[in-house]
């Protein structure tokens, strides 16, 4: 879904959920200014592979090129990084800046991450030299404190693909039927927080009141990844714990989380572009390959061990808006690379999906096809690889989309729900009423078929659209159909 007009975001307040810092940072020593200071931290850390990153404050005379050099203790290796020249070398390890953020003035800092493996022991580094100048570091890591997870009330179930069903780990179909839960995409990249009002229990006990048992949780790459844009109080390590303590929450009132993957990096200002900014504030036609495939082995490596939660690749595709033709569009999707009409290289959804199981998560994953998920015309057709056979079709329907219509429903969407486990991430209405939702859920309820509402913030109910007024649950004109719709299937 498009967001409100930034007037609309601007007037939106509400708690902010910053939960720890680095998970192993190392810090300047105390004394004498020295020459420079360098921060490492590992934000995400999995069985053979973890995400670091390096901030790095030049208190020297300005330069105009820097060089981070340090070593790493054994058994670890970069094998992708972003906003600097990774590369390695045995166990020494250097960074060098991109042509775009060399110049260092005295007092100014600069952020760089990475994603790595290892081996051993993940021990962190002692020593960094910027330009060859020794930086001044604590050699004992202070650890931080583990973030406290809500007490567990529930359990969500764990789930699979089976045939054409989501099946729990008994085999038993499950359907997810909810809501989304928008601010974890645009706050932060805006520098508001992290979440659009609160995420206590209070607020998430409130979304299982109306008996929904999924959330949709949109993501920001940059945040997630900590890239220089991002404050660094809204970004990595702060937003990866504040996404993992609300995924506990979420599953500890038995909600299945759903990490949807909302706003990404890459310049475009072709035919329907939502903005003319490179960084990640707005809805991009397709993702891109310089951070996309970093942010989901990152989130995989994260969740991996958490079969429950559920990842959205990609919120609404649109590169037949860029495109000249349909067959172009569903290999860009599917294939990546250089696609006619978008500027920067693509991450198809192969591509993701190779990521994701790269890292060794073998979670659900939900794939929306062209048209902002909106067509699924020959999803089947174009639908990725995947070694564990855990691919679900995801669908998006307003009432002013193109295939909003029984009809078109039957026609493009019932063959892939035969074949393929179907879920509409997005269903809602510009009307302040819930007329066409009905209709929706009844032919998604007949076919026994996933559907979410959006979304669960208190916007205006026409330029949202939003299903609630306050955050106890109190519905609008608009959301008490999802919300009496849900409490009657499941009394």
């Amino acid at each position: 879904m498009r967001h409100p007009p930034r007037s609309v975001l601007l007037a939106v307040t509400g708690a902010v959920a910053l939960v720890g810092a680095a998970l192993v940072p190392v810090v300047s020593a105390s004394g004498a200014t020295p020459a420079c200071t360098v921060e490492y931290t590992v934000t995400s850390q999995w069985d053979t592979g973890f995400q670091g990153s390096v901030t790095i404050t030049n208190n020297m005379a300005a330069v105009s090129s820097w060089s981070l050099a340090f070593d790493f203790g054994g058994g670890q290796k970069v094998t992708q990084g972003w906003n600097a020249k990774w590369s390695q070398s045995g166990t020494a390890v250097t960074a060098v800046n991109e042509s775009w953020n060399g110049s260092l003035a005295t007092g100014a800092s600069v952020s760089a991450g990475f994603l790595g493996s290892w081996s051993g022991s993940n021990t962190v580094p002692t020593t960094f030299k910027l330009n060859g100048t020794t930086c001044n570091v604590d050699t004992e890591p202070t650890p931080t404190p583990t973030p406290t997870e809500p007490p567990a009330t529930g359990t969500a179930p764990a789930l699979h693909v089976s045939g054409a069903k989501l099946v729990d780990a008994d085999g038993t179909a499950h359907r997810l039927l909810g809501v989304n839960r928008s601010g974890g995409e645009f706050m932060c990249v805006q520098g508001y927080g992290i979440w659009d009002g609160p995420v206590d229990d209070a607020a998430i006990r409130a979304i299982a009141d109306w008996k929904a048992n999924a959330v949709r949780i949109p993501l920001n790459e940059e945040c997630w990844l900590g890239l220089s844009n991002v404050k660094s109080e809204y970004g990595g390590a702060n937003y990866i714990n504040a996404v993992k303590e609300l995924v506990a929450r979420v599953e500890s009132f038995g909600m299945t989380p759903i990490l949807d993957l909302h706003w990404t990096y890459g310049q475009y200002t072709g035919n329907s572009a939502g903005c003319s900014d490179v960084h990640a504030t707005c809805q991009k036609p397709m993702p891109d390959a310089q951070y996309t495939p970093s942010f989901w082995s990152s989130v995989a490596g994260t969740f991996k061990d958490d079969p429950a939660a559920v990842f959205d690749l990609f919120n609404e595709p649109y590169p037949d808006r860029a495109t000249a033709t349909t067959t172009q569009a569903w290999q860009c999707w599917r294939d990546g690379g250089t696609c006619p009409g978008i500027g920067y290289q693509v991450a198809g959804m192969q591509d993701l999906v190779d990521s994701i199981r790269g890292a060794g998560a073998k979670n659900v994953i939900m794939i929306g096809g062209l048209a902002y998920s909106n067509d699924l015309s020959q999803w089947l057709t174009y639908r990725p690889t995947d070694p564990a056979g855990n691919l679900v079709a995801a669908y998006h329907v307003y009432n002013f989309n193109t295939c909003a219509s029984e009809s078109c429903w039957n026609s493009s969407l019932a063959p892939v729900a035969a074949q393929a486990p179907l879920v509409a991430g997005e269903i809602g209405e510009n009307t302040c009423s819930h007329a066409f939702v009905d209709q929706v859920m009844k032919w998604f309820d007949d076919r026994g078929l996933s559907y979410l509402g959006w979304t669960w913030n208190t916007w205006d109910c026409s330029s949202g659209p939003s299903l609630i007024s306050d955050y106890t649950g109190t519905p609008t004109a608009y959301g008490v159909g999802l919300r009496d719709h849900l409490q009657a299937i499941n009394p």
